[in-house]
């Protein structure tokens, strides 16, 4: 009986010893193995970004040629984005403007004694607009100057031609009243060369001359050339002319003008006084 449980009690010691050695075997093992790298000091562990929900608002790409904001993510706006560009104020008046026109020149002063009213006109003309009330407009006309029965009888003459070439320069004010019309008013100094010819006259070369051979510019020292060069008449006057329109537009580009001028010239004490009426359009 002591035996049997003496060899009882020996096995369990046996098996006791057994395991204690494979335990501590396996604790060498693993105190043998690299331990995993630790993390460097200072560096805070890594945090997951929390989700982006539905609701918030997603950013704008960033242009080309500018990097997003690091932290946040979102693209500053440039200056030009901030405040609107500046747009430019379209002219509401053209820079330049031309007009063409015709009508009928009355007559006024020494000019009506010699000739009837009622002469064609033609007229062309640039203005260049500085502003919407102020330019500088530039005119040549040619004004018909039909000599009176009674100026005939004088010039002893079946007929004649005589006529009136302006160069007008003047400052134009412009005054808008409404979309559709407007008006103007110019004045400034002129050039008018006058010219004629007649038929032919039984006046007595170096005769006296009487009063439409001094206008008509053919009398020297009182008295007709003896060449008969009467018949011809030219001479250049300087002088200044003024007056005034009134526009209706017609189109996006074209007006319709009615003009009305005094035109005054003088050289030698010859004066050529002419009131033109002139309707035509403008663009």
């Amino acid at each position: 009986m002591i035996g049997k449980f003496a060899t009882a009690f020996g096995f369990r010691i046996m098996c006791a010893l057994i395991v204690a050695t494979i335990l501590t075997g396996a604790s060498t093992v693993y105190a043998q193995q690299t331990p995993a790298q630790a993390a460097p000091a200072g560096q805070p562990p890594a945090q997951k970004a929390p989700a982006q929900t539905s609701s918030a608002p997603s950013a704008a790409p960033a242009p080309a040629g500018q990097a997003p904001d690091s932290q946040t993510g979102i693209q500053e706006a440039s200056p030009d984005e901030i405040s609107p560009r500046r747009k430019t104020k379209p002219h509401d008046y053209k820079n330049w403007a031309f007009n063409v026109g015709g009508g009928g020149s009355l007559t006024n002063g020494t000019t009506r004694q010699f000739v009837r009213g009622g002469g064609a006109v033609a007229a062309a003309g640039v203005a260049r607009n500085f502003s919407k009330y102020l330019g500088i407009r530039a005119d040549f006309q040619w004004d018909n100057l039909p000599l009176r029965n009674s100026t005939l009888q004088l010039a002893q003459a079946p007929g004649a031609t005589s006529q009136v070439y302006s160069v007008l320069v003047d400052p134009i004010i412009n005054i808008p009243v409404t979309k559709l019309w407007g008006g103007y008013i110019l004045a400034g100094p002129a050039f008018f060369h006058r010219s004629g010819k007649l038929d032919s006259s039984t006046a007595v070369p170096g005769s006296a001359c009487n009063a439409f051979f001094a206008w008509w510019g053919s009398c020297f020292n009182s008295s007709l050339p003896l060449s008969k060069s009467f018949l011809s008449a030219s001479q250049n006057e300087f002088g200044a002319n003024f007056g005034g329109g009134v526009t209706r537009r017609v189109g996006s580009r074209l007006e319709v003008y009615a003009e009305f001028r005094y035109l005054h010239g003088k050289h030698n004490g010859i004066t050529t006084d002419l009131r033109p009426v002139t309707i035509g359009l403008r663009w």
